[in-house]
């Protein structure tokens, strides 16, 4: 037996041994056959048009114009690689979204109570560029909204932009050395260089459940909030210091809820924030659980004076993430001996440092692949164990607090943060409908349907998350054609090839921004955003100072890459030992294409990123071809 202590001072014994039986158990009720399949998109259902409900669509003329350089997506990878252009000089830049504004994934969701699980220091980019000092510790939606315009403002973005825009083709001109862009608004324009941020949030996704057109009342996906339906709004998220009931989701109520009973099915991030909000405003509410969430506390507040740095040094927020990013790469191997002061304190940064502690536990002498991992199985063990007991604390009714205590390693799924949403649990009007890992099994007429029984309901949220773990070339949603007349699909059909996840050989002057085969999961997503527009820069940069129009990566460059990432790039995250989800590909045992797809640069992000910031000093770029 094992004994760890509480935070609320008590000692809790748990067999490690059985514990793993657990564990293993609940994974067992989770596993499909039909894996990613499970799923679909919205558009396959007949649910949301794709119109935007937030931004009157302008009419306009087709443009057949000159950029310099497109970036496909408006979300903060288009923003900061903008920015970080503008920086260079470059004159004439153009963001293309299918939104109505900038924004990307903070554009569209709107739900009440959304907030960022990482803190706003390590999350909004480019504080010091904007003048701008955050408000709170965790930022919700709307400021986060309107950082995102700020940074379109200051850089000048929003001139050549097209919004209500889809990109439908790209297509390599060799002679004049650019890319012609066409798009469904019958653009036909030209690019010098391309970027591409197609983002991990992009494509809603919803289980493949029968009986949707059966089902008389209102459907909608958190993604696609119904405010008119609802009532309430999308703008009214006041921070109150303090703790408790009614600090991390919007003040003006959903009147129209108060005598619908609704459904919300999923209990992910998503979920913890948008069931306090309905709990409080819906007449009555059933969560339908497929798997609980880790809740951890979230303890919001003003953001600190701490982080501000000094208001005169450009660098100040950039040595802070510098840190964050070395505080979170616990993961990747032995840690300096050093101990290194945490400046950010969120809820993942402190999971690294226990984790941290565990392998610096382990004698020099002693350290191998099998020690690191049986210190991290037991200091996670710890952990959960600790979260499991929180769920005891807050939950009154005990057959409700069973159902809602995680039972898998803690990141097997996305760890979880809020502290209104286990109390909510507590309140007579919010039912939880726990389905034993099966997830509901249809829609009848009235409601969900689990077991046999039908939950009759006015209305059917889905907090179902987004398609994530397809492959890329399928969520960029453009045929690609490179310089040799072959598509990007064709070029990756025997799996992804890049190098350094950003440049692809044979399709000059593009620029992927996402996470495969570079940092993979970082600390922070717009950290590597930021890291990936900086390398864009200085390419861009570098070409225009030696008069070359064409930039690529070699095909011994690329191939290099790739071996490397087969080898030693599988990522931790599939682990078959977890409960299926989307970090894990939903139980999928992985092939070659999954690894490539999802395998990451094997030391780490943080070590991608100092590996990246050498070769940006270097200047040398002799793994790509500059003509």
């Amino acid at each position: 037996m094992t004994n760890t202590t509480t935070d609320d001072g008590k000692v809790r014994a748990f067999d490690p041994d059985v514990l793993r039986q657990r564990y293993a158990a609940e994974r067992d009720k989770r596993l499909r056959t039909d894996t990613l399949d499970q799923y679909v998109r919205l558009s396959d259902v007949g649910l949301h048009s794709g119109d935007d409900s937030y931004t009157p669509m302008a009419a306009r003329e087709a443009l057949p114009d000159h950029v310099t350089f497109t970036f496909i997506g408006a979300g903060f990878s288009g923003l900061i690689a903008g920015a970080r252009l503008r920086e260079q000089g470059v004159d004439t830049i153009r963001l293309v979204d299918k939104a109505g504004d900038v924004g990307g994934c903070w554009y569209w969701n709107r739900y009440p109570g959304i907030m960022c699980d990482t803190a706003t220091v390590a999350y909004l980019p480019l504080l010091y560029e904007t003048n701008y000092i955050p408000k709170e510790k965790y930022a919700h939606g709307p400021e986060i909204r309107e950082h995102c315009q700020r940074i379109a403002r200051t850089f000048d973005l929003y001139k050549d932009a097209l919004f209500h825009t889809q990109v439908t083709g790209l297509e390599w001109d060799e002679a004049h050395h650019r890319w012609i862009v066409s798009t469904d608004r019958g653009d036909r324009f030209t690019s010098t260089y391309i970027g591409m941020g197609p983002g991990p949030l992009n494509h809603p996704k919803i289980p493949r459940i029968d009986g949707l057109a059966d089902f008389q009342g209102h459907i909608f996906h958190t993604s696609r909030w119904d405010y008119d339906y609802t009532g309430g709004d999308s703008e009214t998220t006041p921070y109150r210091s303090g703790t408790g009931a009614g600090v991390n989701f919007p003040a003006a109520p959903m009147a129209k809820l108060r005598d619908k009973r609704v459904a919300i099915l999923g209990t992910g991030a998503t979920s913890l924030q948008a069931t306090p909000a309905l709990a409080r405003d819906a007449g009555e509410l059933f969560v339908f659980q497929r798997t609980p969430s880790t809740v951890g506390p979230r303890n919001n507040g003003p953001f600190e004076e701490a982080w501000k740095g000094d208001p005169a040094d450009p660098q100040w927020q950039a040595k802070l993430l510098e840190v964050f990013a070395e505080v979170s790469s616990a993961p990747f191997g032995k840690p300096s001996p050093d101990e290194l002061v945490d400046p950010v304190n969120d809820g993942f940064t402190a999971p690294a440092k226990w984790m941290r502690a565990a392998i610096r536990s382990i004698p020099d002498e002693e350290l191998s692949p099998q020690t690191i991992g049986a210190a991290l199985e037991a200091a996670d063990f710890e952990k959960m164990e600790e979260i499991r007991a929180r769920v005891d604390a807050v939950i009154t009714d005990p057959v409700v607090a069973e159902q809602l205590k995680p039972w898998y390693r803690l990141f097997c799924k996305r760890p979880g943060f809020h502290d209104e949403y286990l109390p909510a649990f507590n309140q007579p009007n919010v039912h939880l409908i726990d389905t034993a890992g099966k997830g509901v099994e249809r829609i009848g007429e009235h409601g969900p349907v689990v077991a046999g029984v039908e939950y009759p309901v006015d209305c059917i949220i889905f907090a179902s998350g987004f398609e994530y773990g397809t492959p890329l070339v399928k969520r960029l949603g453009a045929e690609i054609v490179g310089s040799d007349g072959v598509t990007l699909a064709e070029h990756w059909e025997q799996g992804m090839r890049t190098l350094k996840g950003m440049f692809i050989h044979n399709f000059p002057n593009m620029f992927l921004v996402q996470f495969s085969q570079a940092s993979f999961f970082g600390p922070s997503a717009t950290i590597a955003w930021d890291d990936a527009a900086r390398t864009i820069a200085s390419v861009v940069a570098q070409a225009a100072g030696k008069g070359s129009t064409r930039v690529e990566a070699t095909a011994k460059a690329e191939e290099d890459w790739v071996e490397m990432i087969l080898q030693f790039g599988v990522p931790m995250v599939f682990d078959t030992s977890c409960t299926p989800g989307y970090y894990n590909l939903e139980g999928k045992i992985p092939n070659r294409h999954d690894i490539l797809e999802w395998g990451g640069y094997p030391h780490g992000p943080d070590a991608y990123f100092k590996l990246m910031a050498a070769w940006r000093k270097a200047a040398d770029f002799s793994e790509l071809a500059m003509d």
